[in-house]
């Protein structure tokens, strides 16, 4: 065997069982190793989809077009995941790359189940619909286990049913849709599931329509959403559907995070979500760098709440927090340290998620495991590294705790 094959495998099996599980079911993804491909550089979202979707079409049917789509995106993230373990892209890179994926495949993805769903109920009443990314999706930033974070919004343009061999009411069409996306993500197949999907943030949340009207979208936005709602909505973004109801969404989105803001109830609003998110889901331990006091929610919800009160996206986390400084929530330099706290969180976030979906549990490591961890961590000794973290969390837990501390109180005012 070539000597740098022989390698490559050892550390991937020695390293990240979730890699080497792909390469047990797909020894084939050798040839592309052999072949230099999988060493080239990286394509981008437009390239992928652009490829995906000539993949897809040259498939003969619907159920071949599922089951060549996950293999193809297995091999993609695959390929992200050994660079990352082989250093040869850092993490933030790895985020960006993870989401390209995911990305492409929604947006070669959705025209090919619209197309199978319009064989029976004739194409999209109106002007169609939109994939909103929310949540790490739309700030364009995952980990090798992220889930998908998703809003359907669809545009009826006066149109009331469909027009095929079995028409449905508008708003029944695009319900079922968007079920049939989610089972296009979802149902297991011979090379397993493309990706999760979470549709809570949808209006309403789980008791809401899976699928919902522009203008629904927007009287529920502007005149009954929650001021966490308009919180998430600072990383909406999104990801397919026809360009003209996209740049609509879009503009609505900018629109509703314009309007004027109470300081006290957008800050009681981040200040109340902390205590709930803390509530269901505390802290995994000192290698949990997601949840918990200090951890990247809290750094993310904090930023998300200077973004509202500046009323700008922030899917850069680091647009957030300048926000916040801006608005006199913390100082420059407390964002300046929150930003290296999130940095040194995703670092370890991301690396973990290679190795397990799971919490890491040091001690299940193996020496493989803590060599590429430390490798990732830039560190030599992940005990140092421990203690720093631990110091990391309690700094930027002191920060937010004192930005917050004023706002924490129940407000006389209504909550909304």
């Amino acid at each position: 065997m070539n000597p740098q094959l022989a390698d490559l495998l050892i550390d991937i099996v020695s390293t990240s069982p979730a890699l080497a599980a792909h390469l047990s079911r797909n020894a084939g993804v050798f040839d592309a190793v052999i072949g230099g491909d999988f060493f080239s550089d990286w394509p981008g979202e437009e390239a992928l989809a652009q490829n995906l979707s000539e993949v897809l079409e040259a498939e003969g049917d619907y159920e071949a077009r599922l089951d060549t789509c996950r293999r193809w995106a297995r091999e993609w993230h695959f390929r992200v995941g050994v660079h990352h373990l082989r250093g040869l892209i850092d993490a933030p890179t790895t985020g960006t790359q993870y989401a390209d994926l995911a990305r492409a495949v929604l947006r070669a993805l959705w025209p090919i189940v619209i197309a199978e769903f319009s064989g029976r109920h004739g194409p999209p009443p109106g002007r169609g619909a939109v994939l909103l990314g929310m949540g790490s999706l739309g700030a364009r930033r995952l980990t090798a286990s992220s889930d998908l974070d998703m809003i359907v919004i669809y545009d009826p343009d006066g149109v009331e049913n469909s027009d095929g061999k079995r028409p449905l009411a508008t708003r029944q069409y695009y319900a079922r849709l968007t079920q049939a996306m989610i089972t296009a993500m979802k149902a297991p197949m011979a090379h397993g599931k493309l990706y999760e999907v979470d549709m809570r943030l949808r209006p309403s949340g789980n008791q809401g329509p899976v699928a919902t009207s522009l203008a629904s979208f927007e009287t529920y936005q502007k005149e009954q959403a929650w001021v966490w709602e308009h919180l998430a909505l600072t990383r909406a973004d999104p990801v397919v559907g026809p360009e003209d109801l996209m740049q609509d969404v879009s503009a609505l989105c900018e629109q509703i995070l314009r309007q004027p803001r109470d300081r006290f109830q957008v800050l009681h609003q981040v200040a109340d979500m902390r205590t709930r998110l803390a509530a269901a889901k505390g802290a995994g331990g000192i290698w949990d760098a997601k949840n918990g006091p200090g951890g990247m929610q809290d750094i993310e919800l904090l930023a998300q709440g200077g973004a509202l009160l500046s009323g700008i996206g922030a899917w850069d986390l680091t647009q957030g927090l300048d926000a916040a400084a801006a608005n006199d929530v913390i100082t420059v330099q407390q964002a300046e340290m929150l930003k290296n706290a999130y940095a040194t969180y995703w670092s370890l976030l991301s690396a973990t998620r290679l190795l397990s979906p799971a919490i890491l549990q040091r001690d299940a490591l193996g020496q493989a495991g803590a060599a590429f961890l430390a490798r990732a961590l830039n560190c030599n000794d992940l005990d140092v590294f421990e203690a720093d973290l631990e110091q990391t969390y309690s700094q930027a837990a002191d920060i937010i705790n004192s930005s917050l501390a004023a706002y924490a109180v129940n407000p006389e005012k209504s909550e909304q």
